[in-house]
């Protein structure tokens, strides 16, 4: 870390942040400038003590970081791609991935129908919920431990892969052993104990932005998993809160371009949650194609006016046809195949 010292600070304000230094356990190295003045504090930022504290003093103006508090997954420490693999299938690196499906398991006509759809139209992972995390109590809550039966059929009869979304700690056993991968939703996003019960399931995660997280607290989410043992994160930017009313939320595709940058965890996109519209959806999937996206994870219902979640923000069998029909010429400009 490096304690930047204001200007015109005395010699003994300098050693006396010197022997702060010190104290916390790193090796101080004092560079003296012609105009300012800082200190090299030498030492694994991990496993020390943080120093932001020292910006009590006031001769201290700020103190900055030179690692990066998400070591391991940043791309210092991997530098390739991660590519996962989800019971067979791989998932980042040139392989682009298009999870779909209904918002919530409603019945078992509802997703089969669905299932089969958006397999024919080259989806390979089917998307629903079976736990919801709704914002009034007297909304429709999913249909629990049926809907993880009814998604294991869906399963069974089309070879789609599972993502369902777990709320608990206590659902982490049963949800893995009916998915292929838990989604971690924006609400649990910084929810830790439940992030370290999802990683020790040994399940791939697709862990999803928080409305309101920075990139950094995002990836930091992410370094949990690993942390704990589970190399298998999918990082899922789905729109964050902003002024903007015209959408429900504001999808980030710039957070796409850093967290690609930074890291070398696949991104994948959820352009339903990150407008909110029907109509927008196949202009973000797009976008998210050209901004290097690893995949897309997409609400596709039969009949989204009955829809018994969210309606407004899922398309229809035959928008999701023409959405899937436009992606090639974009995923060919990435150098990624469905």
């Amino acid at each position: 870390m490096i304690i930047v010292i204001k200007p015109n600070t005395s010699p003994e304000g300098i050693e006396e942040v010197i022997a702060e230094v010190s104290k916390l356990g790193y090796e101080p190295r004092p560079i003296f400038g012609t105009e300012q003045t800082v200190v090299a504090a030498i030492g694994d930022e991990r496993t020390h003590r943080n120093l932001d504290s020292l910006t009590v003093l006031t001769q201290v103006q700020e103190v900055l970081r030179v690692q990066k508090r998400y070591t391991l997954v940043s791309r210092e420490s991997h530098p390739a791609d991660t590519i996962i693999n989800v019971d067979g299938l791989k998932v980042g690196g040139p392989h682009f991935a298009v999870m779909a499906g209904p918002c919530s398991v409603e019945s078992e006509e509802q997703l089969l129908t669905t299932a089969r759809a958006v397999k024919a139209a080259g989806a390979t992972i089917l998307r629903g919920g079976a736990y919801k995390p709704r914002t009034s109590p007297y909304e429709f809550q999913g249909l629990g431990k049926e809907g993880l039966r009814l998604l294991e059929a869906a399963k069974k009869e089309t070879g789609l892969k599972i993502v369902t979304e777990v709320l608990s700690e206590r659902d982490v056993e049963h949800v893995a052993a009916s998915a292929d991968i838990l989604q971690i939703g924006a609400r649990n996003a910084q929810n830790f104990q439940l992030i370290i019960e999802a990683a020790r399931s040994g399940k791939p995660i697709l862990l999803k932005r928080g409305f309101s997280q920075k990139i950094e607290e995002w990836l930091l989410s992410a370094e949990y998993i690993l942390a704990y043992g589970n190399p298998n994160v999918m990082l899922c930017e789905r729109g964050i809160r902003t002024f903007e009313t015209f959408t429900r939320n504001t999808l980030d595709l710039a957070a796409v371009a850093v967290a690609k940058m930074e890291s070398h965890l696949p991104v994948i996109v959820d352009p339903s949650q990150g407008c909110g519209k029907a109509s927008l959806v196949s202009a973000l999937c797009r976008g998210a194609a050209a901004m290097n996206a690893d995949g897309l994870i997409i609400e596709v219902h039969p009949n989204p006016a009955e829809a018994m979640s969210d309606g407004q923000q899922q398309v229809d069998f035959a928008a999701f046809d023409k959405l899937m029909a436009s992606l090639p010429p974009f995923l060919t400009l990435t150098g990624k195949t469905l």
